[in-house]
C-alpha cells in the first residue's frame, strides 16, 4: 500500500502530526486536514514526501464534502483515511455536563468520523483499482474511560461500533477498517497528565507517557498490510499507566 494517497484528520498536532510523519516516511502521499491552515502548512514542511494541506472541520457536513472533492480532483482516489480529529470536553460528572460541551464532542469526535468514513467508503468503492483502508483513532476510553468523561468515553464507545460497522460493510468492496486505542502518548493534548491526572478512587497522580512516534509506527503497519489482511483492534499505551489491574 505504500505510495497510496493518505488522508489523516486532525494533521495539525498531536498523534495526526506524528502518523502524517511516519506514513510520508513510509512513502505514501499525504492529505493533511484540520481547522488551522498554519498548522497544517507546518506540519507540511517537516515531511519528506508531498502533502497536499485541506483546512476542514470534521464536524461540518459541507466541509469534509469540500475536502474529499478536492482529494478527487487532486489526487483522484483515496487509500488510506486515518479518522484522528478528536476533542476533550471540560471534566465533570454526569449531571454537570453542559449540553453544548456533549454535543461538540459527539459533532467533533464521533459525527466527524462517521462523515469522514462515509465520503473515504464512497470513493474506495468507486475507485479503480477498488478499495482501500480506514483506521480509526478509538483511545483506551473506547473501553475504560476516565472519571469526569462521559462524552468523550461515550464518543469512543462509539467509535468501535462504527469501526465494526465499517469492517463489515466494507467486506464486498475490499475495504478493511481498523481501529488505534491509544493510551497517553505525550502531546499537547495529554500533558497535564505528566502533572497529576484523576483516578477512579478519587486521588490525583501523575502518569506516564509514550512517544507519539510509537502510535505512527503502529499505524504504518497497519497501514502497510494488503487489504487481504485487516488488524480489526490495536492497543498502544504507556506501558506504566494506570489500565489494566487495579491501577
Amino acid at each position: 500500500m505504500s505510495g497510496g494517497v493518505a488522508v489523516v484528520t486532525g494533521a495539525g498536532s498531536g498523534i495526526g502530526r506524528a502518523v502524517a510523519r511516519g506514513l510520508s516516511e513510509a512513502g505514501w502521499r499525504l492529505v493533511l486536514a484540520g481547522r488551522r491552515r498554519e498548522a497544517l502548512e507546518a506540519v507540511a514542511t517537516e515531511l519528506p514526501g508531498e502533502a497536499l494541506c485541506a483546512p476542514t472541520d470534521v464536524a461540518d457536513p459541507a466541509s469534509v464534502e469540500a475536502l474529499f472533492t478536492e482529494i478527487t480532483k487532486e489526487f483522484g482516489r483515496i487509500d488510506l483515511l486515518f479518522n484522528n480529529a478528536g476533542i476533550f470536553t471540560p471534566a465533570a460528572t454526569v449531571d454537570e455536563i453542559a449540553v453544548e460541551d456533549w454535543m461538540r464532542s459527539v459533532n467533533v469526535n464521533l459525527t466527524g468520523a462517521f462523515l469522514c468514513t462515509r465520503a473515504a467508503f464512497a470513493m474506495m468503492r468507486a475507485q479503480e483499482p477498488r478499495g482501500g483502508r480506514i483506521v480509526n483513532n478509538g483511545s483506551i476510553s473506547a473501553t475504560v474511560p476516565r472519571p469526569m468523561s462521559a462524552p468523550y468515553a461515550a464518543t469512543k464507545h462509539a467509535i468501535t461500533g462504527l469501526t465494526r460497522a465499517t469492517a463489515l460493510d466494507g467486506r464486498a468492496f475490499d475495504i478493511a477498517c481498523g481501529q488505534i486505542d491509544i493510551g497517553n502518548a505525550e502531546t499537547e493534548m495529554t500533558q497535564g497528565f505528566g502533572k497529576g491526572a484523576r483516578q477512579a478512587d478519587g486521588t490525583i497522580k501523575p502518569e506516564p507517557f509514550m512517544d507519539a512516534r510509537h502510535v505512527a509506527e503502529a499505524v504504518v503497519y497497519m497501514a502497510g498490510l494488503p487489504l487481504s489482511a485487516n488488524v480489526l483492534f490495536m492497543t498502544v499505551m504507556a506501558t506504566g499507566m494506570p489500565y489494566v489491574g487495579r491501577g
